[in-house]
């Protein structure tokens, strides 16, 4: 029994977003919430600040839930693994020299962090489309317009100017 071919399906509430006629075809799909997730005990600290800092962003477009909460603690844990091996770059050279048994300059050799950079780079980059974070996935997302709120004491002070 092999898996599933073909690309991942598009969440119907994403669909809806970009203002596709697919999404009226979908029944059934589970469509939780819009809420921020509670951060995870088990982030470290660097990935807190990422969890901090993206949670807000997402809730304001309104593509998360609370059941996105490992999907984010993942996202965080490889920011702060992403940006912990860019520091490391940023004050090392991102080459090394080898050399030969007699301590000549053999060649050089491409630091490992480039590898472990440029993975992780990759891995961010899926999830950031999953949440619509990238210039490329933003356009074909629709937000709703905002419900009017009423305020009673906006309502009534502007009553009160239409008066005088």
């Amino acid at each position: 029994m092999g898996g599933r071919r073909g690309p991942a399906s598009t969440p119907t509430g994403i669909l809806e977003l970009r203002g596709s006629r697919r999404a009226k075809d979908r029944t059934g799909e589970p469509r939780p919430p819009v809420k921020a997730p509670r951060c995870p005990r088990w982030l470290s600290k660097d990935a807190r600040l990422a969890w901090r800092e993206i949670v807000p962003q997402l809730v304001n477009l309104l593509v998360v839930a609370e059941i996105d909460r490992n999907a984010l603690g993942r996202y965080c844990t490889l920011w702060a693994r992403w940006r912990r091996a860019s520091q490391w770059l940023e004050t090392h050279a991102e080459v090394y020299e080898l050399t030969d048994s007699e301590g000549r300059p053999r060649c050089y050799q491409q630091h490992p962090y480039v590898g472990i950079v440029n993975q992780l780079s990759a891995l961010l980059l899926r999830l950031e489309q999953e949440f619509g974070l990238t210039p490329a996935a933003r356009p074909r997302i629709r937000v709703p317009e905002p419900e009017p709120t009423t305020d009673p004491l906006l309502d009534m002070l502007k009553a009160k100017q239409g008066q005088n």
